[in-house]
């Protein structure tokens, strides 16, 4: 597996070029017909829904998608997710998210999203690492997918993945975008 270490400046510099490009790219291409603003947005998200012995969690993420032309779309989302095991832990995570899309062919979908989430663990007693955290963390996503239709399955790496912060288990993760 590679890994990519950044420090904070370097992050932030490859943030702002990833926005640079997708604000310069989607005003160069914007969309020359009469179409209204509502016209050029889509709306979606994700759910989801886990459980087993003792386990608990579920997510939700709407999204809103303002499509410039047929190559770039830019939008914002909000994130809610709680989890829970029994005699270990309870997590609530709140935030917000900010996503580029670039379809440089119809199947073919690139990715950035920025994360900014809250994250409140509250471990319980008895258990041995029970010192409760709250904290922010960011997650800056790069990811490719294949679309079709209004659906895209793909992968996204979080190069600000931090091991010990983050709520993932990994930087790797799949991904399925639902969009109407």
């Amino acid at each position: 597996m590679i890994k990519i270490r950044l420090n904070t400046n370097q992050k932030i510099i490859l943030s702002s070029i990833l926005l640079y490009f997708f604000v310069n790219f989607s005003n160069a291409q914007s969309i020359s017909n009469n179409d209204g603003f509502w016209q050029n947005v889509q709306f979606g998200g994700g759910v989801g829904l886990n459980f087993g012995d003792g386990f608990f969690s579920a997510a939700i993420a709407p999204n809103a998608l303002y499509n410039f032309n047929p190559y770039v779309a830019a939008g914002v989302g909000l994130n809610f997710q709680y989890s829970s095991q029994r005699d270990v832990f309870k997590s609530t995570v709140v935030g917000g998210s900010i996503i580029g899309l670039f379809n440089p062919y119809r199947e073919l979908q690139i990715s950035t999203e920025f994360e900014q989430l809250y994250v409140n663990r509250d471990f319980d007693e008895g258990f041995e690492n029970n010192v409760d955290n709250s904290y922010w963390y960011p997650a800056l996503f790069l990811g490719a997918g294949y679309r079709s239709g209004n659906i895209t399955f793909g992968i996204r790496y979080d190069i600000l993945y931090d091991e010990d912060r983050s709520i993932q288990n990994q930087a790797w993760m799949p991904f399925v975008r639902f969009w109407f």
